[in-house]
């Protein structure tokens, strides 16, 4: 029985196999994830129906199960129809959480054509596809090492 919050099989196996630097990218409902995809990684969908599940619940149950040392997000346009002129959100949701596992972690912001690009390296072992809406919500890790 496992006693961390991920009882996913297939993201546990994803993760069990996954060693230093792997990617695992947290995708929200609108990326493009049959396009973007690292030649290596592994595709889940968990997008139920629109909001469920979320980025940040992954996010959780990810962190409850393997050491992360850096969590890039997708920075948001300040122009055109999907401009934001603060941080989303939800990316106060992802500072709450990544507290909550009690980790000191900053949020480090990739723009978004740079974004693609590092999700699409062969380091990129899983993809969890949400249906999360809200927008900028792409978030991407990079595990750590285990220390204990």
């Amino acid at each position: 029985m496992l006693k961390h919050k991920l009882i996913h099989p297939t993201i546990n196996g994803i993760l069990g196999r996954a060693g230093h630097h792997g990617k695992i990218l947290i995708a929200d409902g609108n990326y493009p994830v049959s396009s973007k995809l690292g030649p290596n990684a592994e595709l889940v969908h968990l997008n139920l129906m629109p909001g469920l599940v979320t980025c940040d619940q992954v996010l959780e149950a990810i962190l409850s199960a393997i050491p992360i040392e850096e969590i890039n997000t997708m920075m948001y346009e300040t122009t055109g129809p999907y401009a934001l002129s603060e941080d989303p959100p939800v990316w106060d949701e992802y500072r709450k959480t990544l507290a909550g596992a009690g980790l000191d972690l900053k949020l480090e912001p990739i723009e978004k054509w740079a974004f693609y690009d590092a999700v699409a390296t062969p380091d990129h072992i899983l993809t969890v596809q949400t249906a999360d809406q809200q927008r900028y919500a792409n978030i991407l890790l990079s595990i750590g090492v285990r220390m204990d």
